[in-house]
């Protein structure tokens, strides 16, 4: 059974960092692409960035200069480093296997001072 399992999330005042991590079972991140999306309260899920599996990454506007997605193929691993956190940036934010693959179960970020 394929599982994805989020970390890393909590209360950040704004300005600050988190690094979330996304922990695969089941399968192997190799080759795959991924991605993270948030889910804020009030509004549509969103892509927040995405990761090839050669390691091209791609970013939704407000995410490009704050955030940076790795992966750690070895370790069956994928991350989102987020730095310099807005208010907006508070949500449920979620690992996917891309295009239709397993979901975890979301990490929450809230950004709040």
């Amino acid at each position: 059974q394929v599982q994805l399992t989020e970390s890393g999330g909590g209360l950040v005042q704004p300005g600050g960092s988190l690094r979330l991590s996304c922990a695969a079972s089941g399968i192997l991140f190799r080759t795959k692409p991924l991605g993270w999306y948030r889910l804020a309260p009030g509004k549509q899920r969103e892509l927040v960035a995405t990761i090839t599996g050669t390691g091209s990454t791609a970013y939704t506007d407000s995410a490009k200069g704050r955030f940076t997605v790795s992966r750690d193929d070895a370790k069956n691993m994928m991350y989102l480093q987020m730095n310099s956190l807005k208010p907006e940036d508070t949500a449920v934010y979620y690992c996917h296997i891309l295009p239709r693959g397993a979901w975890g179960q979301g990490t929450l970020v809230t950004v709040s001072s």
